[in-house]
């Protein structure tokens, strides 16, 4: 089938990033797709190749070009239309295909924002009629990725790879922390706890966001005690993931990551993206609770998205012990395995579009 994949970037990556991931999949299964993108910029580094056209039936195509009718005359209708987070087609793109003879109604999909909240399963795979314009008459299809056999799954490659473990007997002198965060208020207690820590720190952080925030403490050092601080580049997402697989503990942001955090079946916390309403804070709760982590855990994801008291953080950081470890990776490694059992949301997706074709 041919794949329509409409994407508008609104900032931190996740969206681009998550519509990539689709991409990929989806061309490794058989399919072809066309990505419509507003800022592909991100994609130079996330998936090397990928705006060149180096990416066997994945083309790239700017936005812009969506709304350009001659170049519409030149395509072929695709089978399937995926609406990237509530991004709206351009109007032109929908009257054109839609006068197209004869008609061909793709399978329209409005591809939300994850979430463990109850609604998710109550929503998924809902119709939407369209009820003006061009298209009317034709129905879009409300799809929900999830952690649940009634939700659309979670984005996951057929070939995952298994989360890296230390040898028996191996005893390696370095906790391995990866660090993806926006700006949580915590950061200067967690410095400061890994800088007096008995066991080495070495804290490989992420280019953008979370190295500015970790510099706007730290300044130029990369050493403070026993904690040593690694600045890395910007990496691909192959490269991101096997960093999380590398890594003891990952501190995560967003939906994109918290995803791959899972899948490396290591402890991790998550940076919610924050909202102004604080809605982000059911989102975590429920999403906690998939996970049925330990009430220290909880604790901490709380405090590490600023859901909490200032004064209740350095309790939260006591999770961090390494003696907690073990326990916490079980509970990541139980909800892994659990996921592991439902189809992924590349799988879902193409049977809904068979289905409904």
């Amino acid at each position: 089938m041919l794949w329509d994949i409409f994407c508008r970037v609104i900032d931190n990556y996740g969206d681009i990033g998550v519509c990539w991931r689709l991409c990929a999949d989806l061309a490794a299964r058989g399919h072809s797709v066309r990505l419509w993108v507003d800022d592909a910029s991100a994609l130079q580094w996330m998936a090397p190749g990928a705006v060149q056209g180096q990416w066997p039936q994945v083309q790239v195509l700017p936005w812009e070009l969506s709304s350009d009718t001659p170049t519409l005359q030149h395509l072929p209708a695709a089978d399937v239309w995926v609406e990237a987070f509530g991004c709206e087609i351009a109007p032109a793109l929908v009257a054109h295909f839609a006068q197209c003879l004869p008609p061909a109604q793709p399978v329209w999909i409005n591809l939300e924002y994850l979430s463990a909240e109850p609604y998710v399963e109550r929503s998924h795979g809902l119709p939407s009629p369209v009820m003006y314009g061009p298209a009317q008459g034709w129905t879009k299809y409300f799809f929900y990725p999830g952690f649940t056999a009634k939700t659309g799954g979670l984005l996951r490659e057929p070939d995952l790879a298994e989360p890296v473990q230390r040898p028996n007997g191996e005893v390696r002198e370095e906790l391995w922390v990866s660090l993806f965060c926006y700006e949580p208020p915590l950061l200067q207690a967690l410095l400061s706890q890994w800088a007096a820590s008995p066991t080495r720190v070495r804290l490989r952080v992420t280019s953008g966001r979370a190295t500015h925030a970790v510099q706007a403490l730290l300044g130029a050092r990369v050493e403070l005690g026993s904690l040593r601080v690694d600045y890395l580049p910007t990496l691909s997402q192959p490269d991101f993931d096997a960093l999380l697989r590398q890594c003891d503990i990952n501190f995560v942001r967003g939906e994109d990551s918290v995803v791959r955090a899972l899948w490396a079946g290591k402890p991790f916390v998550w940076h919610i993206y924050p909202q102004e309403d604080e809605a982000h804070g059911a989102k975590l709760e429920a999403f906690l609770a998939q996970m049925q982590l330990d009430a220290s855990v909880c604790t901490l994801h709380r405090a590490w998205n600023g859901l909490l008291p200032p004064g209740d953080g350095a309790t939260a950081l006591l999770a961090l012990a390494t003696e907690t470890l073990p326990q916490w990776r079980s509970a990541v490694e139980a909800t892994r395995t659990r996921l592991l059992k439902m189809d992924d949301l590349g799988q879902q997706l193409i049977q809904f579009v068979s289905k409904n074709r």
